[in-house]
C-alpha cells in the first residue's frame, strides 16, 4: 500500500505524463499539429483572398502553413485559434466579424456572394 501511494505522490509531484511531453507552444497552437500541405494548389478566385488571411494569421503569431491560398485544415486551425485569442465564436469561417478583426476585406465579387445577391 505504501508503495501505490509513494508512486501516486510521484505522479502529482511530477505532472501527468503527456503534460510534460507536451510544447508549450504546440498545446497553445494546435494548429501546429496539421502538417503543411505538400502541393500547391491551382490558383482560382479567392487564391489572392485566402493569401491574404494566411500572411495576416503567420504576422500574428498563427501558423496557417504556407502561404499558399489553400484554406485548407491548418489554416481553418490557425483562423480557429486567432478567434478564441479574440473572443469571438470559434468557426473556423472567415465571417464579417473574423474578417474586420483580421484587418483583411472581400473584394466586390466575395462580398456579393456572400450576401447571396
Amino acid at each position: 500500500m505504501k508503495v501505490l501511494a509513494t508512486a501516486t505522490s510521484a505522479v502529482l509531484l511530477c505532472g501527468s505524463p503527456v503534460a510534460i511531453a507536451a510544447d508549450p507552444f504546440t498545446s497553445l497552437h494546435p494548429e501546429e499539429a496539421h502538417p503543411d500541405p505538400e502541393k500547391p494548389i491551382s490558383q482560382d478566385q479567392y487564391f489572392d483572398f485566402i493569401s491574404q488571411v494566411q500572411e495576416k494569421l503567420r504576422s500574428l503569431g498563427f501558423n496557417a502553413g504556407p502561404v499558399n491560398g489553400d484554406f485548407g485544415a491548418k489554416t481553418q486551425a490557425a483562423l480557429a485559434q486567432f478567434q478564441l485569442s479574440r473572443t469571438i465564436p470559434a468557426s473556423g469561417q472567415l465571417d464579417d466579424q473574423t474578417l474586420a478583426e483580421l484587418g483583411v476585406q472581400r473584394d466586390e465579387a466575395q462580398a456579393s456572394a456572400a450576401t447571396g445577391r
